[in-house]
């Protein structure tokens, strides 16, 4: 899905996110905010908001002389899923259907995302996602396909989220221990997206195959992705695609059988799928 009008102030915004994410002083707050600003004027709207927000940050990360904006965030932001992971796991010890409670701890994780127009609580999303349905659910027909499937991709999104699913694919490993899953990360520091640094981190060379995917957008910008995970994108009999930055790459798709996972967090996504901010969405396209 391409840019809109209100896409433009979202990620003109997300420059004083950035500002106070590294402390910046005031004199580079201001630069930070005018230099996304003017970058405003001429962004295409024959583009992706991630493709926009690579641009984007790649000139904030220049100015602010840093080559990963959010490293302190990120790190803290693992350590608060990793505090919930206890809880989480005897919560899917105890359930009726694993699969579902692990799907949902997975939309749950998807709250973390700092480039959002809505922001969201994590410790209240824990409290009441079990209890909430999808408000697009394709979850019977996410249980079809995994039944059949040999090989999915697993398209990771953001830092603190990848914890959650984690806890998703070691279920996924229990109940299909046939299936090859592959999860797919970001090929270079955006925003607060896992990369290959976070995932090696988390155990993720461990528990199933751990793949770069090359792009340097806040989504898998198929264009700008390897050789490798064009050809595994397109050979998987199923892509989990987490998040909404994935979401805003992958709609449309050249290929289907893609199953979103997210959390709706913008007017312009909600826009898009017809369904309300705050809303979880599993769907099958």
């Amino acid at each position: 899905m391409y840019i809109d009008e209100a896409c433009v102030s979202c990620i003109i915004n997300q420059s004083l996110k950035v500002a106070n994410a590294i402390d910046a002083d005031e004199v580079l707050t201001k630069r930070l905010y005018t230099t996304v600003e003017k970058m405003g004027e001429s962004f295409s709207f024959s583009q992706t908001p991630p493709e926009i927000a690579a641009d984007v940050y790649e000139k904030m990360a220049q100015i602010a002389n840093k080559v990963d904006l959010y490293d302190e965030v990120k790190r803290a932001s693992s350590q608060k899923a990793q505090a919930f992971v206890p809880f989480l796991k005897e919560k899917i010890a105890t359930a009726d259907d694993k699969l579902l409670i692990a799907t949902k701890i997975a939309v749950a994780g998807n709250v973390i995302d700092l480039a959002a127009e809505v922001e969201f609580d994590l410790d209240e999303e824990l409290e009441k996602i079990f209890h909430t349905e999808f408000a697009s659910n394709d979850f019977e027909k996410l249980q079809e396909e995994l039944l059949s499937a040999k090989q999915i991709v697993v398209l990771g999104d953001n830092v603190g989220e990848h914890i959650f699913d984690y806890l998703f694919i070691e279920i996924l490993n229990e109940l299909y221990p046939s299936l090859e899953i592959i999860y797919m990360v970001r090929g270079t520091p955006i925003i607060n997206d896992v990369t290959m640094r976070e995932a090696r981190e988390a155990g993720f060379d461990k528990l199933c195959r751990l793949v770069d995917s090359g792009v340097n957008t806040p989504g898998f910008t198929y264009s700008r992705a390897t050789k490798e995970a064009q050809d595994l994108f397109d050979s998987a009999d199923l892509v989990i695609s987490k998040g909404m930055g994935n979401y805003e790459c992958l709609t449309p798709s050249h290929r289907d059988n893609i199953c979103f996972l997210l959390k709706v967090k913008c007017g312009v996504v909600a826009n898009s799928l017809g369904r309300e901010i705050g809303d979880i969405i599993c769907k099958i396209i």
